[in-house]
């Protein structure tokens, strides 16, 4: 009976550890959101969390985005070529780097970079006593780490995914024009003639949550690190880790929101 028991415990464990996890990050974000609204906000904090974002971030989002952009244009000719339909390559490069290429790419770049970082900093922070200082300082650490963090992730990954879109749209016209023998004229008014600003928007919108997912995950991680280097190690993985799962999650998500007729 006990065999049989104990796969059972086992998956209650689980579920129920799963469970009292996304209990805990939904209420670290509830109050590190609260902390936005209420003064005082540390814009100084905010535009360095941006620019590392934004800025510092922005050279492998773009070459992610042109590589991209330009093998999308070679596999959908070779695909296309069996059905004589190639004049549908630039309508499928456009379509899929707007709607799921450029925003999850770059999610998954700034994740990786971004992500990594916030947990290793605020982790730490947190291992050094940075952050108990910061209590006893009379400053919030939500406020102070946190929040600021949260609003630049959002804002900032929106504006890297239109730089992505742009580079990858012209990494494919790159190929179309140069390779597969596509006058740039024809290539870029089928670019536009079947792009909907609906198409860019629904982007944009993914961006932005998966810039609050990779900055909420980040802080979350380092903030509870503990146990030393090695600690801050594991707060560091599972930043990128769970980041990256979540954006891949969520983007089905949103997809069949935004496009669910």
């Amino acid at each position: 009976m006990d065999r049989i028991l104990d796969p059972v415990a086992a998956l209650g464990r689980l579920v129920i550890g799963l469970l009292r996890g996304t209990g805990a990050i939904a209420l670290f974000a509830a109050e590190a959101i609260s902390h936005l609204v209420r003064p005082p906000f540390y814009g100084r904090l905010f535009l360095k969390a941006f620019i590392e974002i934004a800025w510092f971030s922005l050279p492998v989002v773009a070459l992610t985005a042109v590589f991209t952009g330009m093998v999308l244009a070679l596999q959908s000719y070779t695909g296309f070529a069996r059905f004589n339909a190639e004049g549908a390559v630039a309508n499928v490069v456009v379509l899929s780097i707007t709607r799921e290429l450029g925003p999850v790419l770059a999610g998954l770049m700034v994740a990786g970079r971004i992500g990594a970082a916030f947990a290793a900093e605020i982790g730490t922070m947190r291992v050094t006593d940075q952050i108990d200082a910061l209590s006893t300082l009379s400053t919030n650490p939500m406020k102070y780490l946190v929040a600021p963090r949260l609003l630049a992730g959002t804002l900032a990954l929106p504006l890297l995914v239109i730089v992505a879109d742009t580079l990858g749209v012209m990494g494919g016209w790159l190929i179309g024009t140069q390779q597969l023998g596509f006058g740039s004229g024809a290539y870029l008014k089928a670019t536009f003639d079947f792009l909907q600003v609906a198409d860019v928007v629904s982007g944009l919108i993914k961006a932005a949550v998966f810039g609050f997912i990779i900055t909420l995950m980040g802080c979350w991680s380092g903030y509870r690190s503990g146990g030393g280097a090695q600690g801050v190690g594991r707060a560091t993985t599972s930043a990128v880790v769970a980041s990256s799962i979540l954006i891949l999650a969520v983007d089905y998500v949103l997809t069949a929101v935004l496009f669910s007729r």
